[in-house]
């Protein structure tokens, strides 16, 4: 609703600007001051001629233009939008500072020179939105007003000087390198981002330039003659249409970027978040939780295709006596070994839970006979490691086994059973 007003309010603006800048012409094109020609009786009038400024024309589409980026800018919040909308409101000034004559040699002069400076400003806006959006921070407002400042200074005095022919072609020159400068900016957007807005705003910016070139290089002409003054104008002014469609799109685009980068940020944090839910965060193995949601889609794998699977229950020797004589962090450390050492010594296709303190579960795809081998080997690779040497005196690997019947839905029994196999090896280890 308060976009609807704004856009109401901006049409309203634009349109009595419209009618300052074009009823004096048509007032005047009139028999007596009148809007409408005076015809004989009874017939229709035709339409009056109505002169209009190409410059003015130009001033008050940019002033349209920089209306509704604001009203973007109102939306998006953006910097580099703000900008661009100031951009495009100093060609208005810049415009219709020449759109008139002079009876001043003087005034007319500095009124040249203004609009060169301003022509260069917008150049330089044009690039410093570029810079933020790209966030390449070659611009720094605190550093760099000093420069603007004395070219200001050069574009209004030098013209009142020698001349307006000394501040046209070089004013255009930099105009056309800024032009370039931003158009490569946002040409790289281009192929970063794969975004059309910017690529059609990258083309525009390169016309712009080849057109202040052209500019620079035909500006004896134009003052001698007036030769090339409308064709350039009306080249910038299809220009300058395209680059406001450019900037509209890219602000857009720039939107649904940032809605797929906020995506993808979401979507790795639940994955990290839910990492995080089935991960013990000392060991790295999965947790409890983890077996509760694998638990189920395994039996149901496991009877489906006929698989045997076994349960492993993994008890550390000697752990409590570690923590209780060494302290915690020698224990976490044991453990930590442990994990690794199961991860190196079992298939990447079971699961290695820890399910409690110094306790371990694997689920393993294998039958009882293979499992109560894999048990054996399993305390016979930890006795025989190389790195055992760096672990506390005494500390094993208890292991007990059970084989998952066909048709179990729960494995919290089973577990238990290994459990208990799982003390008489502890219990022969003593």
């Amino acid at each position: 609703m308060k976009t609807a007003k704004s856009n109401l309010f901006l049409a309203l603006l634009f349109s009595f600007l419209f009618s300052v800048f074009t009823f004096p012409a048509a007032a005047q094109s009139a028999p007596g001051g009148g809007l409408l020609p005076r015809t004989a009786a009874g017939g229709v009038p035709s339409p009056p001629t109505v002169p209009v400024s190409p410059r003015r024309s130009a001033a008050f589409g940019a002033a349209i233009v920089s209306g509704l980026l604001l009203l973007q800018y109102a939306h998006r919040r953006k910097p580099f939008i703000l900008v661009w909308a100031a951009g495009w409101l100093l060609i208005a000034p810049a415009m219709l500072l020449i759109a008139r004559g002079y009876e001043s040699v003087v005034v007319a002069r500095a009124a040249v020179g203004v609009s060169q400076f301003l022509g260069v400003c917008t150049a330089a806006l044009f690039f410093a939105s570029a810079d933020l959006y790209r966030q390449t921070r070659y611009v720094r407002p605190a550093r760099d007003w000093k420069p603007l400042v004395g070219a200001g200074a050069w574009f209004l005095l030098t013209p009142l000087l020698f001349g307006t022919v000394t501040v046209l072609s070089p004013g255009y020159v930099l105009s056309a390198i800024l032009m370039g400068a931003a158009g490569t900016m946002y040409a790289a957007v281009l192929i970063e981002r794969k975004m059309i807005g910017a690529g059609l705003v990258a083309f525009v910016l390169f016309g712009l330039a080849v057109s202040n070139l052209t500019t620079a290089v035909v500006v004896p002409q134009m003052l001698a003659t007036g030769r090339f003054t409308f064709e350039i104008l009306l080249v910038n002014i299809v220009l300058y249409a395209f680059g406001a469609l450019g900037i509209h799109q890219l602000v857009f685009e720039d939107m649904t970027y940032e809605l797929r980068a906020t995506n993808r940020r979401l979507e790795s944090a639940q994955s990290e978040l839910l990492q995080a839910a089935i991960t013990d965060p000392l060991t790295g193995c999965h947790n409890r939780r983890f077996l509760e949601q694998v638990m189920e889609r395994e039996l149901q794998r496991h009877d489906r295709f006929a698989l045997p699977m076994s349960l492993l229950f993994i008890d550390i020797d000697r752990f409590k006596q570690i923590n209780d004589t060494l302290g915690h962090d020698a224990g976490d450390r044991v453990l930590q070994y442990v994990s690794r050492f199961l991860k190196r010594h079992i298939r990447e296709a079971d699961y290695i839970f820890r399910w409690g303190g110094d306790e371990f579960l694997v689920l393993i795809t294998c039958g009882a006979a293979e499992a109560k081998r894999k048990a054996r080997a399993l305390k016979a690779a930890f006795d025989a490691a190389p790195e055992a040497i760096e672990l506390p005196p005494g500390v094993g690997l208890s292991v007990g086994w059970t084989e998952v019947p066909n048709g179990t839905t729960d494995l919290i029994p089973l577990v238990s059973e290994a459990d208990e196999r799982m003390y008489e090896d502890k219990g022969k280890r003593a």
